[in-house]
């Protein structure tokens, strides 16, 4: 793993402008499952598949058992941030790089810093009322039993996470574009490149040096310049 580091680092040090793609295993060095591994939550046991669960109809018909889920499973308290959070909020800051685009919803690279985040799939630190849209935080839907409700209208709280059946946001995913567009190197890790349309933003890239980071082999290994089969917060601490 030594040879590939050390180029890894040469390139980082070479680029003009980093944009960084990450996924779930960004996060579970922070204690955050993902949902793909063997340990991730598509193999646990639910009453309901995970990917029902976090499904728009689901979400509509369901909303009691979605939350029961929701705040079991999708709400990591206690959370922070690893050694690649912080080292993207670091290179930022050096002006290095140019956005963190991210398809977690934990919003562990603010924690860390990191001021550009383009968050493909929401947040679940922001909520909003589905009757009138006054915006509530994290604490108001961990406080609230059973389905979460406004305290103006009475309407039903909706995190500002993705659901399965939904779109991606069209002006996040064209900033996340053009950022790709500009970089000269974009760093992939913690992703399996199997989640669409966000994986296909690798297709935008068209700078000098590709870098996927992933404990597994990836369907883009062969297109990368560098690719470390590595936990992504041990190869960012020796760079």
């Amino acid at each position: 793993m030594t040879a590939t580091i050390e180029q890894l680092r040469e390139a980082v040090q070479n680029a003009k402008t980093i944009v960084f793609f990450g996924g779930a295993g960004v996060s579970t060095e922070s204690g955050i499952p993902d949902f793909r591994s063997v340990d991730g939550l598509y193999n646990q046991k639910y009453d309901y598949p995970p990917e029902t669960i976090l499904s728009h109809t689901f979400f509509m018909r369901h909303p009691e058992e979605f939350y029961r889920f929701y705040r079991d499973k999708m709400l990591c308290e206690g959370a922070q941030p690893n050694a690649a959070h912080k080292k993207l909020a670091e290179w930022e800051q050096q002006g290095k790089l140019n956005a963190v685009i991210t398809q977690n919803i934990d919003g562990l690279h603010q924690a860390a810093g990191s001021k550009k985040v383009l968050e493909l799939h929401g947040s679940v630190l922001r909520n909003h009322c589905m009757q009138c849209g006054k915006f509530y935080d994290l604490a108001a839907v961990k406080a609230a039993k059973g389905v979460p409700r406004c305290a103006l209208c009475g309407g039903m709280l909706k995190p500002d996470v993705v659901l399965y059946e939904e779109s991606l946001d069209n002006d996040v995913m064209d900033e996340a574009i053009r950022c790709i567009r500009e970089a000269d190197m974009m760093i992939i890790g913690g992703t399996s490149l199997a989640v669409y349309p966000a994986a296909g933003l690798i297709h935008y890239f068209k700078g000098n040096t590709l870098a996927l980071i992933n404990r597994d082999a990836t369907p883009m290994d062969a297109h990368a310049d560098l690719v470390l089969h590595e936990k992504i917060g041990e190869v960012f601490s020796a760079i």
